[in-house]
């Protein structure tokens, strides 16, 4: 999973970007701080990793990752190059979600690119900024599709939901929002990996004093949800400063940490469970000797094609899976006492597999 941190200048970013990934992404208090997107590759915290690892004392535990890209601080006019935007723009095509993080704080020494704090506004930037940018790469199919739209029905076709999709972006509507006649519609619109299609996660960046009751009280981070809310996105409330100070701890000293501010769980953790609810992603966990691993799925995936992402060879080769529950798993303390209770399934090419789900494939190549 890629995920792209975008927002105006000096609203968190950077300083979100290097709690969550310790990568020391420089971060100051003025605007294009960060020149080039800044890469970093952080663990999925999974606590049934380590009790599985410890169970079958594998010598390696390995959690699914997230790659994390900050991408500079846009501004108005960032689609036609304002600030360095092009450039930046286009880091953002790669990835598969767009945490777009919003300033809810007020603070007289960090200056606000438009000299105030309004979150709505900032959004509606950023968003202006994204539409405008795939409006260009539009019209660029636009004109491709046109010249032999004449003599092939299907880029006639094409051209004609090109049309659409621009007119609805035109409203300052973004891509995601488009309803598409068909699937044909849909796999051409999914395609063009516009910006505005991609989905949304809010990190509304608050106070300390904020960030105990999780923005309830702060006007900033209540539009921000209202907005998510139509919009079909995500919104999790953090406090940038606090994340960095929780990245410096260990496990035991961040756990009293929270405890002591009144958290249940880091902005990682809560950033997390948004970009797999907002993805429909889940993990299915294989254990062993040799290594305890999470593997990341879509939602809805059948047996044979979460054994693709170990190895192509187990997808082809498939022939059945040998499925328990992780908890009943531990609780029964080995494979073959969960067995010998009933609680392990032999699975086909038609099981969906669920989160939790500890997997030995069978496979035959």
């Amino acid at each position: 999973m890629k995920l792209g941190i975008v927002g105006l200048p000096n609203v968190g970013k950077s300083t979100l970007f290097n709690s969550l990934t310790k990568a020391g992404a420089e971060s100051a208090n003025y605007p294009f701080c960060t020149i080039d997107p800044n890469i970093g590759i952080v663990s999925v915290p999974d606590e049934r990793l380590k009790l599985l690892g410890d169970m079958y004392k594998s010598k390696k535990v390995t959690p699914a990752v997230i790659e994390f890209v900050d991408i500079a601080g846009l501004v108005k006019g960032a689609s036609k190059g304002e600030g360095l935007g092009n450039q930046f723009l286009s880091n953002i095509r790669e990835v598969d979600a767009v945490v777009h993080v919003v300033r809810c704080f007020e603070d007289s020494n960090v200056v606000h690119v438009d000299g105030n704090v309004n979150p709505l506004r900032d959004i509606e930037t950023i968003n202006l900024e994204l539409i405008f940018s795939d409006m260009e790469i539009l019209d660029r199919r636009m004109a491709k599709a046109g010249k032999g739209a004449r003599m092939d029905k299907t880029l006639a076709k094409e051209a004609s939901l090109l049309e659409k999709i621009k007119a609805h972006l035109e409203e300052g509507k973004p891509a995601g929002s488009f309803e598409t006649e068909d699937e044909d519609e849909l796999n051409l619109l999914a395609s063009y990996n516009l910006l505005t299609y991609k989905p949304v996660i809010f990190a509304a960046n608050v106070s300390e004093e904020d960030l105990a009751n999780d923005g309830a009280d702060n006007q900033g981070v209540l539009e921000v949800r209202e907005f998510a809310a139509k919009n079909g996105s995500e919104v999790f409330v953090i406090c940038a400063q606090i994340e960095q100070e929780i990245a410096e701890l260990d496990e035991d000293e961040k756990v009293m940490f929270l405890e002591d501010l009144g958290l249940k769980e880091s902005g990682l953790e809560k950033l997390i469970k948004a970009s797999y609810h907002i993805l429909g992603l889940h993990s299915f966990l294989t254990s062993g000797e040799d290594e305890t691993r999470a593997w990341t799925i879509k939602i809805g995936t059948k047996a044979p094609q979460a054994a693709g992402k170990i190895h192509t060879d187990f997808e082809r080769g498939f022939i059945k899976a040998e499925v328990v529950n992780y908890k009943d798993l531990l609780e029964q303390g080995s494979l073959s006492a969960a067995r010998e209770k009933g609680l392990v399934g032999m699975e086909g090419k038609e099981y969906v597999v669920k989160d939790g789900d500890v997997i030995l494939f069978r496979f035959n190549v």
